[in-house]
């Protein structure tokens, strides 16, 4: 039997197999509207056997964005644009998810594509938003530092795009607190250097983070999923650390976090991170143990064996696949196969099932 395609209940959602597509940004939305690139992109995901299918970081406010070119759920219009993908997803018989952002002082930039440099208000470009007035890099602009009403404002935006996500058919909701966006960098002491009650000692590092995850999870439903995406490690001395990353993911079980998605780094430029193949998974493998929390594990996961090993052995409950679902929107279906599992191929392609 194989774990890796065993089903996953987290509340009362129940996933086909342990195979999740991770969020990633496809820099093809127009005023952050879903566009028909996202349906095939995200629809033929969902036709390849996947059990959950995530949406890219998905702002929750205009200047939450990363580029002028990101997904956004930040009015009602936006949330209607959603609702046929998630009915196509889930007619796939995967569920839908979608990561709610925001990109903080990494906002306001191009897409990878044409350089991935800083915009200004004459490129589409806008003043971002930290926690403190740290530019992110030399050449990036100085953030506004947030005040309590930014604060309170972000709160509420979130659990805006909450409901919204909830209305457009949504059945799991992830917050980015990773990749240097703006919990991230609440959290972070590299990108942190208040002195009230959001910075300075871990307790008051975490606390928007913590006091987002508590409303989201209040406006969320009680019988559906909710993830936190984080960056387990800043991959620097006296930056973020799996120790915090332990702490803050028993914090956010207790707000009611079905999931910890464990990602790392990127909330400076210059960290020296050791790329490799499953070389999160550690992460994944010590929040799960140490904070009695779901988890799932991304990073480097290519081989099907590889992905079996990881679920198999208790590292993490569920393995979430990038850059490999963009070489093989069908690797879930190829895997089965590679590990002897007979799953249901979609009607319109089993004419092409191997046997």
């Amino acid at each position: 039997m194989s774990r890796l395609f065993s089903p996953l209940t987290l509340r009362e959602i129940t996933f086909r197999n342990r195979i999740f597509v991770s969020p990633m940004c496809q820099y093809s939305s127009i005023d952050g509207m879903p566009t028909d690139w996202h349906l095939v992109h995200l629809g033929s995901r969902a036709v390849g056997g996947a059990g959950l299918v995530m949406v890219e970081a998905t702002a929750i406010t205009p200047g939450g964005r990363i580029s002028p070119d990101d997904s956004g759920i930040w009015s009602d219009r936006h949330g209607e644009a959603f609702a046929p993908i998630t009915a196509f997803i889930r007619r796939q018989g995967a569920v839908a998810g979608i990561q709610l952002a925001h990109a903080g002082r990494k906002g306001s930039t191009d897409a990878p594509w044409r350089g991935g440099a800083p915009l200004t208000a004459e490129t589409r470009g806008w003043q971002p938003l930290a926690p403190s007035p740290l530019p992110f890099a030399p050449g990036h602009p100085v953030p506004r530092e947030t005040d309590r009403q930014d604060m309170e404002e972000i709160v509420g935006f979130f659990v805006a795009a909450t409901r919204r996500a909830l209305a457009a058919g949504f059945q799991v909701l992830e917050i980015h607190m990773a990749h240097g966006y703006l919990l991230h960098e609440f959290l972070s002491p590299l990108s942190n250097r208040r002195t009230d009650r959001y910075g300075g000692s871990l307790e008051n590092r975490m606390r928007l983070p913590l006091e987002v995850a508590g409303a989201v999870r209040n406006a969320w439903p009680a019988e559906l999923p909710l993830f936190v995406r984080i960056s387990a490690t800043d991959w620097v001395e006296g930056g973020w650390d799996l120790r915090q990353s332990v702490e803050l993911s028993h914090r956010l079980k207790g707000l009611g976090v079905d999931l910890i998605d464990c990602s790392a780094g990127f909330v400076v430029p210059d960290e020296a991170i050791p790329f490799g193949p499953g070389y999160q998974v550690p992460f994944a493998a010590t929040i799960r143990r140490d904070a009695a929390i779901a988890t799932g594990a991304v990073g480097f996961i290519t081989s099907p064996v590889q992905a079996e090993q990881i679920v198999a052995t208790g590292e993490a409950d569920a393995v979430s696949l990038a850059r490999e679902f963009l070489r093989d929107p069908y690797w879930p279906l190829h895997a089965a196969r590679a590990l002897g599992v007979e799953i249901t191929w979609p009607q319109q392609y089993e004419r092409a099932r191997p046997h």
